[in-house]
């Protein structure tokens, strides 16, 4: 009995110490501090979680009663009589309320009764709800002190629960904190992950303000990186899911707890949540996006392959790389230029003299059927027309609040800037720049920001826009010696100060910071790396302290249109700074890693949790953007980067060149790896369309597709590409083969080969070793039942796009009445137009159904062309059919009931492989809208 009785308290101790909310979140905790808080100060012990906090707070205590208003949704809020804030003075009442937006989309919200400033306001996002067999309700308990509140499936159980105490709001600093009903949570962001899952196994705080930090892979690194995006996704113990969207732009964190359950702080705003049912982890994104806003549609070239390099000494230099990835006959799609092209480092402007002809260069691409990307940053110097034509055109830029504030030591050096209350800082030109205005209420800056576009288009005719630094970023903030005091490249201009004392200091040194701030020490503020938080946009109307992580999601809608209108196309763009909802505008590169096996792997989680966030046209700098790849390691991950949809490699300025032509080796393996995804190219199309128009995903977690399979929860490593391919690629040094997974599906499912090693052939359920030499392409597996539309690979999309179509058809196992079936769909439109609505654009959308039945030998594909506008798509050539189990009858061919002939030369049979080819004597043209059937019979 004592020894029952040591380990009950044994185990209720290290539960409470699973539960502890930091009363010291900013670092530096002491007893007398602690105590002076009014929380509580115990060292953790040796077998506490990692983190563990020695101060924590009596959140049981912590918080504010409720009065119902009488309509089961709203409460008024009371702080009660337990500990205060220690940081700042807790709001005396609020407002509780909650909302079913429509098909169980839960809305709950905490908030002043004073009008506060909202994210919502600015952010477009459509709020349209899908429907879900899942329900979602809300309990209350206003009967105890203090109040707390739960949210819970129909099924009775929590997803959500705040009992743990711990609310606070006060006017900088607001914290909730909940239980959860498990510990596999996915999401938040931006971040380096090492794995895909969080860590419960110890407490974590992330950070989230957008910031110019590059991912560092080595080790558990929580630092905040370029974007923001306070969403996650849970896998509960049943195989249910659900998401989470804390809608908040303000500075804000996130601290992984390990009961489990997490404690989140913003210092702004209000706390306004939004729960999806899912219950499938698909339809959670689903839910998610029709909320946010579905993805864009990149154009079909930009899934090619892409080159670009920071640190081309001259336009020639460029040429030489670009010829020298073609000499390899390596598809190739994209050619990049970073801003070595601009006259030192301005938008709109060409380099006069190392750069000349630089738009007879692209004009040259495009007679290749190649396409050009060009960066933009929003950081335009205060003395050229640019500049001059915002001013002209009544463009805003971001400002000081007050004219007293104006830093006269640098306006006054600009004739242009000198009556303006802009904001100058340092970026990249060699002079002080100004941030334009993406929130101006008026449409003065976003026409002007279009207008510059299209001049520039008329010199240098590029085809999207890669928008980076547009965090936004400025150099030297508030430091005595900025880095570029010894870049010889960089004159030592003065950087911009904010300020750091007296009342005006409030902004940027609130009374909490988040980890955003604190995770780099000493000396950082907000405004590190940044503008002033107290700067203001709207015309003066908005606070930079609550809109700084928008700036890239205002850029980048401000950057679509104007790409739309100057190319008169649908192009893409691409921002390094992100939020939710940006997906509609851009999509995103994961920033400026290093060439190291780490990052590598870091990339493969990174694609997926872009997706999760409904930003699926996304990649990474493939062979590191920082550091010294090495010839093995750029050649996995340029094997990696073939199934990413967004494709770049990318190194930076005085470093070795690393494009595929630098190594033969790597020059084989991605002409190997670029034809796999060029033949691939109207599935992945297909799936983007998806994406657009249901909030697909496109490259996504095995658990996706596999919930009920607890082995698919951790999967970091491996990927599936839609629904249908599976990926393992090879991550490790000296690789030679993957250790990999395939997943066990609720109905009896297989997964096929193809890639070199047992092409055609049905692989194991269960972990199995692959054979990976550098030679073969990435281990590549098909899921049974699928079909998959492909398309002989060319140099360029251009050239792939007028190639006939062949679909291979994978057997599903045996079904209840003893049919093998499979299903696919096809999605083809003109590949470039603007699509201003992804239902109405002229399109022609196919769905394959392919039976056969074993005991009769018939069988039957069914071409159904449900709409058929916009250009004609290329015909059908021929079939590849894995698992087939005999040969076929030649002469049995039909479509539509008629004879249909069939190229005996090449068509064939293998009994061995069970693979089965069908080569059309005349390819079929399935490009009008309407039902089409090719049946045939087995050889007796």
């Amino acid at each position: 009995r004592v020894v029952l009785t040591s380990l009950i308290l044994l185990c209720s101790v290290y539960a409470q110490d699973n539960i502890r909310i930091d009363c010291y979140p900013e670092g530096g905790s002491n007893q007398q501090g602690c105590e002076a808080r009014g929380c509580v100060w115990k060292p953790a012990a040796d077998f506490d979680p990692a983190g563990t906090p020695w101060c924590f707070m009596n959140a049981e205590e912590m918080g504010y009663t409720a009065t119902s208003a009488g309509n089961g949704v709203e409460w008024s809020l009371y702080k009660n009589s337990g500990p205060r804030s220690p940081w700042g003075t807790d709001l005396p009442s609020l407002k509780f309320s909650f909302r079913d937006l429509g098909d169980s989309v839960i809305n709950v919200r905490i908030e002043d009764y004073q009008k506060r400033f909202e994210a919502a306001d600015l952010v477009e996002f459509p709020r349209k709800t899908v429907p879900s067999i899942e329900s979602l309700s809300v309990n209350v308990r206003d009967d105890t002190d203090p109040f707390s509140f739960s949210v819970q499936r129909s099924n009775g159980v929590t997803l959500f629960d705040t009992s743990i105490g711990g609310l606070i709001f006060a006017d900088k600093f607001i914290q909730i904190a909940t239980s959860l009903t498990s510990k596999n949570m996915y999401g938040w962001g931006e971040h380096l992950h090492q794995e895909i899952k969080h860590d419960f196994s110890r407490y974590t705080s992330w950070g989230m303000f957008a910031r110019d930090e590059p991912p560092n892979a080595q080790g558990l690194d929580t630092k905040n990186l370029y974007g923001v995006h306070p969403f996650y996704m849970m896998m509960e113990s049943n195989g249910l899911s659900h998401g989470v969207l804390i809608l908040n732009s303000n500075a804000q964190e996130v601290t992984t707890i390990p009961a489990p359950g997490y404690v989140y702080r913003t210092i702004g705003g209000i706390i306004d949540m939004y729960f999806f049912p899912g219950p499938s982890p698909a339809e959670v994104v689903r839910q998610y996006t029709a909320f946010v806003g579905r993805p864009m549609l990149p154009a079909y070239w930009a899934l090619g392959y892409q080159l670009c390099r920071y640190g081309y000494t001259s336009l020639q230099d460029m040429k030489d790389r670009v010829a020298a990835v073609r000499s390899y006959q390596i598809p190739f799609d994209v050619a990049y230029a970073d801003i070595d092209y601009m006259e030192r480092y301005k938008d709109f402007t060409v380099g006069s003299s190392n750069w000349a002809g630089f738009g007879d260069y692209v004009r040259e691409m495009h007679d290749w059927g190649m396409h050009n990307i060009l960066i933009f940053d929003p950081a335009i110097q205060a003395d050229y027309d640019s500049f001059q034509r915002a001013l002209d055109t009544g463009a805003s830029f971001i400002e000081w609040d007050r004219s007293d504030e104006v830093m006269r030591s640098i306006q006054d050096l600009y004739p242009m800037a000198q009556n303006t209350k802009i904001m100058l800082a340092v970026v990249w030109p060699d002079k002080h720049v100004g941030f334009p205005d993406f929130l101006d209420p008026t449409s003065n800056t976003q026409q002007w920001w279009i207008d510059e576009f299209k001049r520039y288009h008329d010199n240098v005719p590029f085809d999207g826009a890669w928008i980076d630094m547009n965090e936004p970023s400025s150099f030297g903030t508030n430091e005595d010696h900025p880095f570029f005091f010894d870049d010889s490249d960089h004159p030592n201009i003065e950087p911009l100060r904010c300020p750091t004392s007296g009342p005006d200091a409030d902004w940027d040194i609130p009374p909490y910071q988040t980890e955003a701030v604190y995770h780099y020490g000493f000396g950082s503020i907000l405004a590190t790396k940044t503008v002033c938080m107290r700067a203001v946009q709207g015309r003066g109307a908005l606070r930079l302290y609550d809109t700084h992580n928008l700036y890239g999601w205002s850029e980048s809608r401000a950057t679509q249109k104007a790409v739309y209108q100057a190319t008169g196309k649908r192009g893409v763009v691409i921002s390094r700074s992100t939020y939710p909802s940006s997906g509609r505008y851009a999509g995103h590169w994961l920033g400026d890693n290093t060439a190291t096996w780490q990052d590598l792997r870091s990339a493969v989680i990174g694609a997926q949790e872009f997706n999760l966030f409904g930003i699926p046209y996304v990649g990474s700098d493939v062979c590191g953007f920082n550091g010294d790849a090495s010839e093995e390691m750029c050649l996995r991950w340029q094997q990696l980067g073939s199934f990413h949809s967004f494709f770049r490699n990318h190194n930076s300025k005085g470093l070795p060149y690393q494009d595929p032509a630098v190594w033969p080796s790597v020059a084989a393996a991605t002409k190997k790896a670029n034809e796999f995804r060029y033949a691939m190219l109207p599935y992945l199309y297909s799936l983007h369309y998806a994406a657009s128009l249901n909030g697909d995903t496109v490259v996504r977690p095995v658990f996706f597709e596999f919930p009920h399979d607890s082995e698919t929860l951790g999967l970091s490593e491996q990927f599936m590409w839609g629904s249908s391919i599976l990926v393992i690629p090879a991550l490790y040094p000296g690789q030679t083969e993957v250790n990999g997974y395939i997943p066990l599906g609720d109905t009896p499912i297989s997964f096929y080969s193809v890639y070199d090693d047992s092409y055609g052939q049905k692989v194991p359920i269960g972990r199995s070793r692959f054979p990976a030499p550098t030679t073969f392409n990435t281990p590549t597996f098909v899921k049974s039942g699928s079909i998959i539309p492909r398309s002989p690979p060319a140099l360029t999309t251009v050239a792939s796009r007028l190639l006939n179509f062949n679909l291979l058809i994978v057997l599903n196992d045996s079904d209840s009445n003893n049919e093998r079936v499979a299903n696919g769909v096809l999605y083809w439109d003109d590949g470039d137009s603007v699509v201003e609505d992804i239902t109405t654009n002229p399109h022609t959308e196919t769905a394959f159904n392919y039976v056969f039945s074993p005991s009769q030998g018939k069988a039957n594909l069914t071409l159904s062309v449900a709409i058929a506008q916009g250009p004609s798509q290329p015909k059908l050539e021929y079939l590849e059919i894995f698992d087939f189990p005999s040969s076929p009858s030649y002469t049995s061919f039909t479509l539509n009931g008629g004879v249909l002939s069939i190229d005996t030369q090449k068509s064939k049979y293998s009994p061995i492989t069970r693979i089965l080819m069908i080569y059309f004597g005349t390819p079929i043209d399935f490009s009008t809208a309407g039902v089409q059937t090719i049946s045939w019979n087995s050889a007796v």
